[in-house]
């Protein structure tokens, strides 16, 4: 199974460099930037699988998660869940965001419409939700009270990735993140979707998806400022990429479907400074990393 799902490592890994947040800064130390990594060739490879795989993808799921319980005695196969190996050994963490996220593309197969936004809801807390558990739980900080702001957040992040690829979704997968509800209350159809251009309804719609999104993200704030050290600038790197992809579909007057400006580095270096005020870490090298980014904020 493996030859035949195919997705080599440098390949998945590589797709880091097109989201919307830093994956994992350069500065990190060594064993926590191995962990964010594993966690997003992870996340990455289960996606791709579930996205773009030609043949059985439930069956290519399957053996994800036959491919998991190797990982956890040391006897994966595929170089992705050899990467995550010694995230399962070194850290107290279960099966369930990984299942979590393997479940969410299952769904992916059988589900491409969504009625109310509780429902799409939902559905995030298996296609997002699982990230940021297991981000924190990296840095020792997966405490109850931040898995509730953490999930705000990356459901947040989830709505901005919806928004940014309708037409592709629309166009190429058959699936609407959109609640029905939703596209109704604005006057939006499906054909709006696949137009080359956003009506003024679907504009609206979007503005409303992203004032949702925005209320989500910054949850991110006490979450943040409840944290310390390098575990404070990785969670303020990934919101603050949030809310600069928030600005940039806001720039393009709504309209996603046309070319849409990636987020700006700078307003992501904006928002991570503001996140992580230098006042509130511990450690020296973090506040070193946020400092260069206002530098570079400064000088656009």
């Amino acid at each position: 199974m493996q030859a035949e799902v195919g997705f080599d490592l440098d390949s998945i890994m590589d797709q880091k460099g097109s989201e919307n947040f830093p994956v994992v800064l350069k500065a990190v130390p060594a064993d926590h930037r191995a962990h964010l990594l594993a966690i997003y060739g992870f996340a990455r490879f289960v996606d791709d699988i579930g996205d773009e795989y030609g043949g059985d993808r439930l069956a290519a799921l399957d053996w994800i998660e036959a491919e998991l319980q190797r990982a956890r005695t040391g006897n994966a196969t595929h170089p992705v869940m050899v990467q995550i190996t010694p995230f399962l050994d070194e850290l107290d963490v279960d099966d369930e965001p990984f299942l979590a996220l393997i479940e969410a593309n299952r769904v992916d197969q059988r589900k491409h419409r969504y009625q109310t936004q509780a429902e799409l809801a939902e559905y995030c807390t298996l296609s997002a939700n699982p990230v940021g558990r297991l981000v924190l739980a990296v840095f020792g900080a997966a405490t109850p009270e931040r898995i509730v702001l953490s999930d705000a957040v990356c459901t947040g992040l989830q709505i901005v990735e919806h928004l940014q690829d309708i037409g592709e979704d629309y166009t190429e997968k058959g699936r609407v993140y959109f609640p029905a509800d939703e596209m109704a209350r604005f006057g939006v159809t499906e054909d709006d979707l696949g137009a080359a251009r956003a009506s003024e309804s679907l504009r609206r719609l979007i503005a409303h998806q992203c004032d949702s999104a925005r209320g989500l993200l910054l949850r991110g704030g006490p979450l943040v400022a409840s944290l310390n050290g390098w575990a404070k600038v990785t969670v303020a790197g990934y919101v603050a990429g949030g809310l600069a992809a928030l600005d940039a579909i806001a720039g393009a007057d709504y309209d996603v479907l046309k070319k849409l400006r990636t987020p700006s580095k700078v307003r992501t270096a904006f928002h991570l400074a503001r996140l992580a005020s230098p006042r509130q870490l511990t450690d020296a090298k973090a506040v070193s990393a946020v400092r260069d980014a206002m530098v570079r904020w400064r000088r656009g």
